[in-house]
């Protein structure tokens, strides 16, 4: 008896997104998963269980993906306005392949209930600790509305924007969010 073969998942998930980009999500299959990596159904079932299972995972990584690039620009705090401005800077900086992505994702999206429920999560992970009781905080939620809706337009086609007007409307947006002073020192800081 031979040897199990091992399966690489993100193999198999870049194999996924490939066939959402270049033929559309309607074209995702097992099968043609699996004829694109290059083992048999049963591994891709192996691996996902389902096709269900399988857009979860691609989800999931995307999301997972995205959360890094808003924590990687947010400060080190729990500040809600501050993890937006992660938001905004995160989404001025993806690429066309990211959008390419995020717009295959969005498609397989609005196909299934369940998965409509995964993105309405994350965005209400997202805007619920926003003081809407604030200037701050509705401040910070117009931002993130706006961008959302300009990377929307752009990732779609809606709208057609060169990379210089990108910039400025980011610009625009980034300007739009509340600063924040510096903390006062304490007497303790002070002294030193």
């Amino acid at each position: 008896m031979g040897r199990p073969q091992h399966i690489d998942r993100n193999q198999v998930l870049d194999a996924a997104e490939r066939i959402v980009l270049e033929r559309g999500a309607a074209e995702l299959t097992i099968d043609a998963v699996a004829r694109a990596v290059g083992i048999t159904k049963g591994g891709v079932q192996y691996c996902f269980g389902t096709k269900k299972g399988l857009i979860d995972a691609m989800v999931e990584r995307w999301c997972h993906d995205f959360q890094a690039e808003i924590d990687e620009r947010t400060r080190q705090t729990d500040d809600p306005v501050a993890a937006i401005v992660g938001y905004v800077e995160a989404t001025a900086q993806t690429n066309k392949h990211s959008y390419a992505r995020a717009a295959g994702l969005m498609a397989m999206l609005l196909q299934s209930p369940d998965h409509m429920e995964f993105v309405r999560a994350w965005y209400h992970e997202h805007l619920s600790h926003l003081d809407l009781a604030t200037p701050e905080g509705r401040q910070a939620r117009l931002a993130f509305m706006a961008m959302e809706g300009a990377f929307v337009l752009r990732t779609f086609g809606f709208m057609k924007m060169k990379d210089p007007e990108w910039e400025a409307l980011y610009s625009d947006i980034r300007d739009s969010l509340p600063t924040r002073p510096p903390e006062p020192l304490t007497a303790d800081a002070q002294a030193r």
